[in-house]
């Protein structure tokens, strides 16, 4: 009865069934009972079992179903001075090792990273993605990375793989000698060139990264703008056409105070220079159709001249020059006859006037009858 019963204090299955999705170790808790010579261990797919004995790594099984004997443990034999016959129990601690995928693992630069861009010069950028880890050495990453830890999980270990992510990324940009503009063409291979770089750092862990993914590239915002600017004016091809984008853009979201009165000069400039484009019909100008110019204003006409005449010490008028004309052909007004006009200096006799031309057309007297 006695030995019936510390036999069953003993532990004869070993086993772990994972219900979480980031546990990497689980320690299997014994509780102070000792492993049964013989027990049954049972191990899954994607997952491995790693014995320590008195603090040393003993042996690590793959996934199956073991009786733990001395044919099957030959490092705890050895350990344990086993002989063939002996089947006392014995203590050791048992670890359980994930060793499936750990995927959509993060990563990203938490400042930004200079690098010399051929084109723009010296350059920060940002640059984030995922990845995926797996344990390819149960042994080695329970003896670099776990150490007693009961249990051990993702996120544990997350936080230094990007740190050599980031570093090796940083040197793999500084060292392709891609343009920044060209690099979003080529993150397959900048991915393959890190994760080529970071594998043995990685290695010495016990793991390995399946999948390296590199989702984004970025500029600085303020650099961004000023690449979208540049891009807006090589699509508008025309520096005047682009002012006049951004102006028209300025009446259809039109801002608050400052920005709503510049918007509002932007709007009047474009206005005024769409008015000196639109032809006769309201359109603008077209190769068809030229724009018509409109002939400037006839000056206005001159002021005729009005005389006025001084006789027996009175004066007559004002008349203008075709009145004059009557009042020459009728022997009214001679040659000597005293005349004024607005601006002329004093009175002047016709003849000196321009009032002469009115004399030349008149005929001389008729000669006397018989000659």
């Amino acid at each position: 009865m006695v030995f019936d019963f510390l036999k069953g204090e003993f532990i004869d299955v070993i086993s772990w069934l994972d219900e979480t999705r980031d546990t990497m170790v689980w320690r299997f808790e014994r509780r102070g009972q000792a492993i049964k010579y013989g027990a049954k261990l049972t191990v899954r797919e994607g997952q491995a079992a790693v014995f320590v004995h008195e603090g040393q790594l003993a042996d690590v099984f793959g996934p199956g179903l073991y009786m733990l004997e001395t044919n099957n443990m030959p490092i705890m034999t050895t350990l344990q001075h086993w002989d063939h016959g002996f089947n006392s129990p014995f203590k050791s601690e048992v670890y359980f090792v994930n060793t499936t995928r750990f995927n959509d693992q993060k990563w990203g630069t938490k400042n930004p990273i200079m690098c010399r861009d051929p084109e723009f010069g010296p350059v920060r950028i940002r640059a984030f993605g995922t990845y995926s880890m797996r344990v390819s050495d149960p042994a080695l990453f329970l003896r670099e990375i776990v150490g007693t830890d009961g249990e051990y999980t993702a996120d544990e270990i997350s936080m230094q793989i990007r740190n050599i992510i980031v570093q090796e990324f940083s040197q793999t940009i500084a060292r392709s000698g891609i343009p920044v503009l060209d690099m979003a063409a080529n993150t397959a291979d900048l991915g393959k060139i890190v994760t080529t770089a970071i594998n043995p750092t990685i290695a010495g862990y016990g793991l390995t990264l399946p999948e390296f993914y590199i989702e984004n590239i970025s500029l600085p915002e303020e650099v961004e703008k000023v690449l979208d600017k540049r891009t807006s004016i090589g699509i508008a091809g025309d520096l005047n056409k682009y002012m006049q984008f951004n102006a028209a853009e300025g009446m259809a979201n039109p801002a608050s105070g400052a920005g709503a009165m510049m918007g509002a000069g932007m709007a009047a400039g474009l206005g005024a220079a769409m008015a000196q484009q639109v032809g006769p019909w309201g359109a603008a100008p077209t190769a068809q159709q030229p724009a018509a110019v409109a002939p400037p204003p006839p000056p206005p006409p001159p002021v005729a001249a009005v005389w006025h005449i001084a006789e027996n010490g009175a004066t007559k008028g004002p008349f203008d020059e075709a009145t004059l004309a009557t009042l020459v052909a009728a022997g009214q007004l001679s040659r000597a006859s005293m005349v004024w006009t607005a601006g002329q200096d004093g009175w002047k006799m016709a003849a000196d006037t321009p009032l002469r031309q009115l004399f030349d057309a008149v005929p001389p007297p008729p000669p006397p009858p018989g000659q």
